[in-house]
């Protein structure tokens, strides 16, 4: 295969760095793979020294402290143990929930979840930006609320959320507050002192770590109960042997961002902003979704009178890796359920396209990609 291949699809999942994979390599091969971190010899203990490294790594990254990470399987258990989790632990015969309308299914499904057993979930609107109005939460949050559940950044626009003002907003209540950092992380610092929020979900394979593996936060004195039951592992917060190579990857990778984060921010913001620039220019028809402030990796769009499906398809077989905000299932395209929110028709959130840049980006292939789209849109809009 001759042609360009471009990876635009970053939000989705990272690939692995190389010394990420060289830090995990040792535990996948040899002795030290058969390493049970629960067993007592030499070959198990070496394997609970690699995972107590990594928590710390992980711990580190946001200014938490080690006791407070608990290791998941990635961002969506983390998600589920936070809400679920701290449903089991109520005791004060509170049973509301408050969460977005833009959530990323694996907390707008835990909270469905409670609502089948009977919670009431108050459910706050974006603006058509996708931010989150502070009076919205003062209208969803009450004495009998016991969780507030609020994304740092969306996973489709990269449109950020004020977390301050929903922790102020929950603290006049005592609420719980879970954050899901998952796409956050790579580019923002997230210091859980200075946030103060109770829960927060991140995940590896964002930050160019492996997949299947993430973390939950816990604040001290946060009780949750686990979803996992059988042995100790985990401070007995989620039961089964633990994946040592995939922490050990998620802790390399904690390291490396921690060093070079505000430098691939600031870089991928420019490109973003040159990515942005040229498609207005160029592109005819061209709606841009969300508005500051947003992550710098993150642009979601649509053309109007062009299928999000169809553009998709032409870049994919120009080598041009993107996404969608729409589900494929069975074979039907679900509107995504963000642009929705946003007041977009369900034609309008069918079509929306997510380019997510990233570590290794380059001004070469940004403009390779606008020509494409250019090329593809014309065409396309032709046919019309």
């Amino acid at each position: 295969m001759n042609r360009q291949v471009v990876y635009l699809d970053n939000a989705a999942s990272t690939p692995i760095d190389p010394e990420v994979l060289d830090a995990m390599l040792p535990w996948l091969q040899g002795i030290a793979s058969a390493g049970n971190p629960s067993s007592i010899h030499s070959v198990g203990r070496a394997a609970r020294s690699a995972i107590d490294l990594a928590r710390e790594s992980v711990a580190d990254l946001i200014s938490a402290d080690f006791s407070e990470i608990t290791f998941t399987s990635g961002g969506t258990e983390a998600d589920n143990l936070a809400i679920l989790g701290s449903a089991n632990a109520e005791k004060r015969g509170r049973s509301q929930v408050a969460t977005t309308a833009i959530e990323h299914h694996a907390v707008l499904n835990a909270v469905h979840l409670l609502e089948d057993r009977g919670w009431t979930v108050n459910t706050v609107q974006s603006d058509r930006t996708g931010h989150i109005p502070y009076s919205e939460w003062g209208t969803a949050i009450s004495e009998q609320t016991a969780i507030v559940a609020c994304m740092h950044a969306n996973n489709e626009l990269g449109t950020m959320q004020d977390i301050r003002a929903v922790v102020q907003a929950a603290s006049k209540v005592n609420a719980t507050v879970h954050v899901d950092a998952v796409q956050s992380l790579p580019w923002v610092d997230l210091n859980v002192r200075t946030l103060d929020f109770d829960l927060c979900a991140i995940s590896a394979h964002k930050i160019y770590g492996p997949k299947g593996i993430g973390a939950l936060y816990i604040k001290q004195g946060c009780s949750v109960f686990p979803l996992l039951v059988g042995g100790s592992q985990e401070r007995e917060k989620r039961a089964g042997t633990e994946n040592v190579a995939a922490i050990v990857g998620f802790g390399a990778a904690a390291r490396l961002l921690k060093g070079r984060r505000a430098e691939d921010a600031k870089r991928v913001a420019l490109l973003r902003d040159r990515l942005i620039q040229r498609m207005s220019n160029t592109l005819s028809g061209l709606r841009i979704h969300g508005g500051e402030p947003m992550l710098p990796n993150i642009v979601n769009f649509a053309i109007v009178g062009v299928e999000g499906p169809t553009l998709l398809m032409n870049l994919d077989r120009e080598g041009i890796c993107a996404s969608s905000g729409a589900a494929c299932s069975s074979g039907s395209i679900e509107p995504s359920h963000v642009l929705r929110a946003l007041g977009c028709s369900s034609t309008q959130a069918a079509s929306g396209v997510r380019l997510s840049l990233g570590r290794t980006t380059t001004i070469e292939e940004v403009d390779h990609v606008v020509d494409t789209l250019q090329r593809i849109v014309e065409r396309l809009q032709s046919r019309g």
